[in-house]
């Protein structure tokens, strides 16, 4: 295959901090090139100077067999090369149709715009994404899983000769990962070049043809996927082995904590859920997006209040009609969107630890700001937080440093259950591995957690028990010993008798 983009020993620092240093990378037309590495392996400082937003401070970048000395943003647009990330950058109070145009379309700001071809040419190539969107929607009114087919679909629009893909999907279903998965297979077939980043690394097996390993700024291997497995892979990542991603331990279980008996909430679409979890025990809820899992959670939480059924917290039974009742009983929740619902992005580390227990740091209506240092603090040593200081804005951290001051939000209340919904989604390997060792933690603590996660290694290496949810109840509740990713699968496609 003929190479596209060749990256010869790339280096770049910022501020005396090493961010690559000598790395080489090929990619061929009519590849799935995947780049893997935890965060702050390089793989950012990488794409950008391929997309041109960073110089490179030494090496040489190649595209169709010239050097490029001025490669700027636009300048690498027009070359042909684009690129998608996790989240999205759409414009909210614009059209579907008018976000896919604004990537595609040039000349003249004043000029007459044909608007029927604009919402025909934006409905093909949503069709060819497999996007069931209209033009005409708003782009507010989307999900973040519609909103990446948008950014898939505007950079096939685009004609683009490379493309880089980072995390596209972190937020997709496996029916909508199944469809971008043709697409994709559609490019490779056009003769198109995909960087392919994903920290979900079954799915480069399914799609990647050659993997390249960043690890420290560093060039680690490239080789071909047929010729690695995912414990090579990890170890390569991360300069461990696959075991030490799940470090699950064995800790006494204790009464139960909370025990659901034939829950149900219309609005949820939730019905019939009995279900225990016990003091340092890790119950999984398992299932295929759109099971009810997150729904579960909502109404534990008291966003969507039950409406049949009883809730037994600590051996009495409760009403959970706000998120401030479920606070005041020991209920904590981390979201699934920690960007948008777990952190505050803008505000410092100590802010974002303290905002669910304002009212305890607080005399006569005044934060007492020392306290909510003390208590950050302790949060960062004790989750193993890496920020610069604690005034640090959470945004400017990695996305697993993030969960974990969303994690120590809450664990400022002290709660008794932890919900903890796709708390490692979209960080690396390495960072995975920090908060699964936390919830062993805290599971040793008497913590009772109930973790929601898409991921089956995850919920089977870290769960002392998985109950499988279908169509908005739970199915079946597997132990530990009986749980294995066949049989889990076949309970979350409604298989009754796995």
């Amino acid at each position: 295959m003929t190479a596209l983009l060749v990256l010869t020993d790339l280096s770049k620092s910022f501020g005396g901090v090493q961010a690559l240093r000598g790395v080489s990378l090929e990619l061929r037309a009519g590849e799935v090139h995947a780049l893997v590495g935890e965060n702050g392996a390089g793989k950012s400082t990488l794409i950008k100077i391929i997309t041109g937003a960073h110089a490179p401070d030494g090496g040489v970048v190649v595209f169709e067999g010239q050097a490029i000395e001025q490669h700027e943003p636009v300048a690498a647009r027009r070359r042909g090369i684009a690129a998608i990330y996790q989240q999205p950058a759409l414009f909210p109070d614009l059209s579907v149709a008018e976000n896919i145009a604004l990537g595609l379309e040039a000349g003249p700001a004043l000029r007459r715009i044909d608007w029927a071809e604009r919402r025909k040419r934006a409905a093909e190539l949503l069709e060819r994404v497999g996007a069931a969107i209209h033009p005409d929607a708003m782009v507010s009114s989307l999900t973040m899983p519609q909103q990446q087919l948008v950014e898939i679909a505007k950079a096939v629009g685009a004609k683009a000769r490379v493309l880089i893909m980072d995390e596209p999907t972190a937020s997709l279903s496996d029916r909508e990962t199944e469809k971008l998965f043709a697409v994709v297979r559609s490019l490779r077939e056009s003769g198109v070049g995909i960087i392919y980043i994903s920290h979900r690394l079954d799915e480069l097996f399914q799609i990647a043809d050659r993997v390249t390993v960043l690890r420290d700024g560093a060039l680690v291997s490239t080789c071909p996927m047929n010729q690695i497995d995912q414990a090579e892979l990890i170890r390569r990542m991360v300069g461990r082995e696959l075991s030490a991603v799940f470090p699950k331990q064995i800790v006494p279980i204790g009464d139960a904590v909370l025990e659901l008996r034939g829950l149900g909430c219309r609005a949820a679409g939730v019905q019939n859920i009995d279900l225990t979890v016990r003091a340092g025990e890790i119950v999984a809820l398992a299932g295929l997006v759109g099971a009810g899992r997150t729904e579960l959670a909502r109404v534990l939480f008291g966003l969507t209040p039950a409406d049949g059924g009883q809730i037994v917290y600590q051996g009495r039974s409760v009403q959970i009609d706000s998120p401030i009742r479920a606070i005041e009983l020991g209920i904590a929740y981390v979201p699934e969107d920690r960007r948008r619902h777990g952190v505050i992005l803008d505000l410092p580390v100590a802010a974002n630890t303290s905002l669910a227990i304002l009212r305890q740091l607080s005399h006569s209506g005044r934060l007492n700001f020392q306290r909510e240092n003390d208590l950050a603090s302790t949060m960062v040593r004790r989750l193993n937080v890496k920020t610069p200081t604690i005034e640090t804005p959470v945004g400017h951290l990695s996305g697993g440093n993030q969960q974990k001051v969303a994690i120590a939000r809450w664990l400022a209340t002290e709660p008794k259950l932890l919900i903890l919904d796709e708390p490692t989604q979209g960080i690396d390997v390495g960072s995975k591995a920090e908060i699964h060792r936390l919830m062993g933690d805290l599971a040793a603590r008497g913590l009772a957690i109930l973790l929601i996660s898409s991921e089956l290694p995850e919920v089977l290496g870290m769960a002392d028990r998985l109950a499988v949810m279908h169509g908005g109840t739970i199915v079946k509740t597997l132990e530990r010993n009986e749980a294995t990713q066949e049989r889990v699968l076949a309970l979350a496609l409604g298989q009754q008798a796995a």
